[in-house]
């Protein structure tokens, strides 16, 4: 089964322009490190959490949307190596990300069911 990296970030209204420009030009290179799909979604029906709820989680403010993404890898190994070496490829220090990355999350997840 496929293994599943997914992220949960809060991204300026006025920058969505620049993230699906960042995300558009960051899916060739995972593509190169074997991705098999990029999904990235932009929040419309977000309701407010009391105790637990994405807005709590990211901390989102009144500018910004709850973006939920998600890249799908052959395996755990396929997607071990890639943000290995993201860490040392050029092509990956250049991109830009229009975000607060303090209030990004993300995890590895291995599906347990797909349909």
């Amino acid at each position: 089964m496929s293994y599943i990296t997914g992220f949960l970030t809060p991204v300026k209204t006025v920058d969505k322009d620049r993230y699906i420009a960042s995300a558009k030009k960051s899916w060739p290179l995972f593509q190169k490190y074997g991705c098999l799909e990029q999904v990235e979604t932009w929040g419309e029906d977000i309701p407010p959490g009391k105790v637990t709820g994405f807005d709590l989680a990211v901390k989102l403010e009144a500018d910004e949307v709850v973006v939920f993404s998600w890249l799908r890898w052959p395996d755990r190994a396929t997607a071990d190596k890639c943000w290995e070496q993201m860490q040392t490829d050029p092509d990956f220090s250049d991109m830009d990300m229009p975000f607060d990355g303090k209030r990004m999350m993300w995890g590895g997840f291995a599906p347990i069911f797909e349909s």
